[in-house]
């Protein structure tokens, strides 16, 4: 089954970018490509960057960012491959944003 790791960043709680930091998020990422888990991954732009497109009218609509009044923000995004729930809620609990902010699991349709 695949599921989508949704990082949402909390501003207030995010760790200063050391090697420290870094060489946690390093270990994840390993662990979970050894574990055959983690298909593919990203961080994403700051929120400040994105563009929200909608099409009214037959006319596109574009919006600069930030939009949302949630003080969370989508950091990033972890594609899965995992037996079951359990499996993805486990992978997904050793996120390190897991601690700073929140780790949204949805299960891909297909």
């Amino acid at each position: 089954m695949k599921y989508l790791l949704l990082i949402w960043d909390d501003p207030d709680l995010l760790p200063d970018v050391t090697p420290e930091a870094l060489g946690e998020a390093t270990a994840w990422v390993d662990e979970m490509h050894g574990r055959g888990v983690r298909l593919v991954g990203d961080r994403l732009r700051p929120q400040h960057e994105a563009v929200q497109v909608r099409v009214r009218s037959r006319k596109v609509v574009t919006t600069d960012g930030p939009f949302a009044e949630a003080k969370e923000q989508m950091g990033g995004f972890d594609l899965l491959e995992c037996r079951d729930l359990d499996e993805a809620i486990e992978v997904a609990s050793k996120h390190p944003a897991a601690r700073t902010g929140l780790v949204e699991l949805r299960q891909l349709w297909g």
